[in-house]
């Protein structure tokens, strides 16, 4: 089977499995809402965000830098050399993850307390962290899962959790339970997606602790610029919805954490598309195959925005139908997801630009770029938000992301010395515009009538403008 078909698969595999936990998350965060009500959701949100912005600083950028350093193939190498390299660096990976995360989620319980959270909250993240442990530790595996061109193996594992979770939620409503078994649930989903995947990098790679001092040092070389990136991003990815709910109400939480939790659905189509390039153009650039490395970068290119246009247009269009999923009650979320949608636009832009930073080895060039980022927006938040709430946080996200992704691309297009062609972004464009008009013609159906309209609209009008053609079609589904 041809690169070009494996990866096809690859990205099939990734888009069911992704379809189906969107849905089965889709429907978690319906029944959450609907369950836990405005006040208490904003108390899940408060402790999502508290942890997630644990979990993005103790990230160090793992599944990247794992895809990156099990990717890069030395000249004059066999085969079989280069799979016991492989796979000496990856238990030097895991053992370098397992220790890092282990001392980090220790103390994360301990800090909790001293924020004047809800004591519920409070205990809430104490046994919630061994959700985000496990989540930090499935980093690793998905870089391997990535380099291997096995990602099939996350979305199963993936759809394991969710199916967990909705279960776990439908049994915890029945029971009438409050909100801490709930959160248990949420850990307990987590557990299982980890489990599953921990089990299947062990018949792909024995799992081993390994200690190699100049492995280790290659980590963290390469890993500082990424980190130190990191550190900063965590500023303007989660210090919004932290400081709002220091200065309003766990109601103004929850509505907002009803937006965000949906532009953060539809954004992990942007990571999961550029981690399954991310080693083809790390083994393009490493071994100076620059019309291969232009290729790839200009597919992502294309591809990320054939899918972040439509979401981006249909959810604001559509944000009221989407919002009433939830309930009534949440309709104060209309206009921030409607405002958080254009965020979408940043973090796929990022994503594009982010991931070509590792693929060339320019993560140190980055850096300013997420520093000063951190800077301007924690400065706007402490302004805007203790004076707007809801809309100074959502427009500042906004322009910290779009910010990200128009740094980034100067950056690579500056190192990379590689143009890209706008010619399919015309007619992305033309067929976005297209779906658009319908979707604002049918405000008023239901979501599940929306969807399914427009993305066939929209499909239609990409087979129309050749933005998609019959040969790429051929080579993905063809035997």
């Amino acid at each position: 089977m041809t690169i070009t078909k494996k990866l096809a698969h690859n990205v099939a595999a990734q888009l069911i499995g992704k379809i189906i936990s969107t849905l089965l998350g889709l429907l978690a965060v319906i029944m959450l809402t609907r369950y836990l009500g405005v006040e208490q959701y904003g108390w899940y949100t408060t402790v999502i965000s508290f942890l997630g912005f644990a979990g993005i600083l103790v990230d160090f950028g793992m599944a990247p830098l794992t895809a990156q350093m099990t990717s890069e193939r030395p000249t004059n190498i066999t085969d079989k050399a280069f799979k016991e390299k492989q796979i000496h660096i990856f238990h030097n990976l895991f053992t370098f993850r397992l220790i890092t995360a282990f001392i980090f989620f220790a103390l994360v319980p301990i800090i909790a307390w001293f924020f004047p959270y809800p004591l519920e909250v409070k205990i809430a993240i104490s046994f919630t962290t061994i959700s985000f442990f496990a989540i930090s530790m499935n980093l690793v595996s998905v870089g391997l899962y990535q380099t291997r061109l096995k990602t099939h193996l996350q979305s199963i594992g993936e759809v394991i959790g969710r199916i967990v979770l909705v279960l776990g939620i439908i049994f915890m409503i029945r029971a009438q339970a409050n909100f801490l078994p709930v959160l248990g649930i949420i850990t307990l989903s987590n557990v299982a997606y980890a489990l599953f995947v921990l089990y299947s990098t062990n018949k792909l790679v024995k799992l081993r602790l390994v200690y190699d001092k100049a492995v280790w040092r290659e980590i963290i070389k390469k890993m500082w610029p990424i980190a130190i990136s990191i550190i900063f991003n965590v500023v303007y990815l989660r210090g919004d919805t932290l400081i709002l709910a220091h200065f309003h109400s766990q109601i103004d939480v929850g509505l907002y954490g009803a937006a965000y939790r949906v532009i953060d659905i539809v954004s992990q189509l942007a990571m999961m598309m550029m981690g399954l390039l991310l080693p083809l153009l790390a083994h393009a650039w490493s071994r100076e195959l620059k019309t291969e490395f232009k290729k790839y970068y200009q597919q992502a290119f294309d591809v990320m925005m054939m899918l972040g246009l439509p979401i981006v247009t249909g959810t604001i269009l559509a944000a009221k139908p989407i919002i009433l999923l939830f309930k009534e009650e949440y309709l104060g979320a209309v206009y921030p997801l409607q405002v958080l949608s254009l965020a979408v636009l940043g973090v796929y832009f990022s994503a594009i630009y982010g991931h070509a930073a590792v693929a060339i080895n320019r993560q140190k060039e980055t850096i300013w770029v997420f520093a000063s980022n951190a800077i301007i927006t924690f400065t706007g938040y402490m302004i805007f938000i203790p004076m707007y709430g809801i809309p100074g946080a959502a427009w500042m996200t906004v322009f910290s992301e779009l910010y990200t992704g128009v740094m980034l691309f100067f950056i690579i297009r500056h190192y990379s010395k590689t143009s890209l062609s706008l010619t399919t972004w015309w007619k992305i464009v033309i067929s976005t515009t297209a779906m658009g008009m319908v979707v604002y013609a049918m405000q008023n159906q239901h979501i599940a009538i929306i969807i399914p309209v427009a993305m066939l609209v929209y499909a239609l009008f990409l087979y129309i403008t050749r933005a998609v053609k019959k040969s790429f079609i051929v080579e993905i589904f063809g035997k």
